[in-house]
């Protein structure tokens, strides 16, 4: 007994005489996690417990600053790096198949002969139809180093025996552009989902086209484009702003203030501009829209912008693994801070900044923005109020509108009833539809959902489990169409079908066609003249 309390009184010394020592904060954790290791009941995955403490520490900051594993980080860069390695498809998952949309043109599937409409039902020897299995899982085996060879079986319509193909991986692009094409004769408009390492050229091509097709005016849609690349913003900026205008500025607390500037006058100096933004706008997003809107450059119509203004810097690990630190905070040239309130440590709380956003009645009314007069800020050219306190206010609010969408059209989406019916459709009459509308143009200005193809459509909902609502039906008729219709064109030629063909529905977009085309309107707003609302 008096041996045990002789050792207990010395462990109890040892530990008083610990704790009085003066320890660094990395000192301090490095014991720590060396007596979890070796003194712990349990063993212990170290490199676990290493991970869980970083995040922990991170979790104490802001709510951007953030710790990835390494199948993490490749997957945060790879939209951001503009391309992947893998077989070149974009494909939907319909009834448990993995369906093609279509193949990337000159990429490895389209070579050995994939076409739209084909069925991958294996790839190596393991099936993927039919297995739930996760679209994340399905793309770990279809993607992989370039050079490296994997073997796909497909059901072809019409083909009586599936069809092997061994199609070697190569690198795929990723695009930013997502859309972009002409409203009218004088006006452009260009769909932007994110901002990467080749979106400001993306842009430049797009944009070129258009003004080869007698583009005069742009509309730009930033609509819930989360951001990306700092130098991506900047690059686009620079196409409407004049030598050494102001873009963007970073402030932190240890070095000078960073300030970034048009390098020599842009190419589309003269055209009218009007961006289109909302509640999912952010980062890179917000820098683009707070250039054009400070250098009263362009016109801004929506809601609020997200509000994300810190700036993160990558820390690698040599095991792939990666912290992004947030290491300073992005300025408008006004002088407004993009990024909204938080309170460190409280990330659920910043989380639910957008449900506050709905639940005041943002979305819906511009009166229920009430912003502080000690926020306000003035553009740089024509001395109009501007708005700080997190996100870019728009020059004209633009409220959600929820006319057509009916307690009926949300259970059709829920059910994914129109990517079904479209996919089935495209499917059954591929060949008829290509002969019938041979280009985009034909497909837009002549196909309509006919009567009988919503009556199928909404007797397949039924079955699903969606009863048919006739009042509510003839409220969403317009929209189920229109989105109809854009999906079955996505599928017969590309992305920018469904955007070409559903961009009516959006009250952003119809207000950004409005004001373009009317320069007493688009001038009045940059004056700051004009009723924002």
């Amino acid at each position: 007994m008096n041996k045990i309390a002789a050792a207990t009184a010395a462990m109890l010394t040892a530990t008083v005489a610990v704790a009085q020592m003066s320890l660094t904060p990395e000192q301090k954790l490095r014991m720590a996690e060396k007596i979890i290791e070796t003194y712990y009941v349990d063993s212990v995955n170290a490199d676990k417990a290493v991970e869980e403490a970083i995040i922990a520490m991170l979790g104490t900051l802001d709510p951007h600053s953030v710790y990835s594993t390494a199948e993490e980080t490749k997957e945060l860069n790879e939209p951001l790096q503009g391309n992947f390695s893998g077989i070149g498809i974009q494909f939907n998952m319909q009834q448990d198949t993995l369906y093609v949309i279509q193949t990337i043109a000159g990429g490895p599937s389209e070579q050995v002969g994939i076409r739209a409409g084909d069925r991958i039902i294996a790839a190596n020897d393991t099936v993927i139809a039919g297995v739930k299995m996760k679209n994340s899982d399905i793309m770990k085996r279809l993607r992989g180093p370039k050079g490296s060879v994997v073997t796909i079986k497909v059901l072809r319509r019409d083909t009586p025996e599936p069809i092997d193909f061994r199609i070697t991986r190569d690198d795929i692009p990723l695009y930013s552009v997502d859309a972009s094409y002409m409203v009218d004769p004088t006006t452009g408009y260009i769909r932007i989902s994110r901002f990467a390492a080749d979106t400001a050229k993306e842009f430049a091509e797009a944009a070129n086209k258009l003004l080869r097709k007698g583009m005069k005016n742009l509309i730009i849609d930033l609509e819930s484009n989360g951001g990306g690349y700092l130098n991506a913003a900047v690059e686009m900026a620079e196409h409407f702003l004049r030598d050494k205008d102001m873009i963007v500025y970073t402030k932190d607390r240890i070095s000078p203030s960073t300030y970034f500037h048009a390098k020599g006058d842009g190419g589309f100096l003269n055209g009218r501009v009007v961006i289109m933004v909302d509640e999912y706008s952010a980062s890179a997003s917000e820098i683009l829209s707070g250039a054009i809107q400070d250098n009263d450059r362009g016109v801004i119509v929506g809601r609020r912008t997200f509000g994300k203004g810190l700036v993160q810097r990558p820390f690698p690990f040599p095991d792939g693994s990666m912290i992004r630190l947030t290491v300073s905070k992005y300025y408008t040239p006004s002088g407004r801070s993009i990024q909204k309130p938080y309170e460190k440590g409280d990330a659920e709380g910043y989380q639910m900044d957008l449900k506050r956003r709905y639940d005041h009645g943002e979305f819906y009314s511009a009166d229920s923005i009430h912003l502080n007069d000690s926020l306000k800020f003035e553009t740089l050219r024509n001395h109009r109020t501007v708005y700080g306190g997190g996100g870019i206010m728009p020059d004209r609010f633009v409220p959600v509108d929820t006319t057509q969408m009916t307690d009926y059209y949300r259970n059709l989406r829920a059910k994914d009833m129109f990517n079904r019916y479209a996919f089935e459709y495209v499917d059954a009459n591929r060949k008829a539809l290509k002969k019938q509308y041979p280009d985009e143009d034909a497909f837009v200005e002549r196909f309509s959902i006919t009567p009988a193809m919503m009556d199928r459509f909404i007797s397949q909902a039924k079955e699903a489990g969606v009863d048919p609502d006739d009042d509510q039906l003839a409220t969403s008729r317009q929209a189920i169409e229109l989105v109809l219709k854009g999906l079955i064109g996505r599928d017969l030629f590309e992305t920018a079908t469904y955007y070409r063909v559903t961009n009516p529905l959006n009250p952003v977009y119809a207000e950004a066609v409005r004001i373009i085309n009317n320069p007493a309107t688009y001038n009045s707003l940059l004056q700051g003249t004009a009723d924002k609302k």
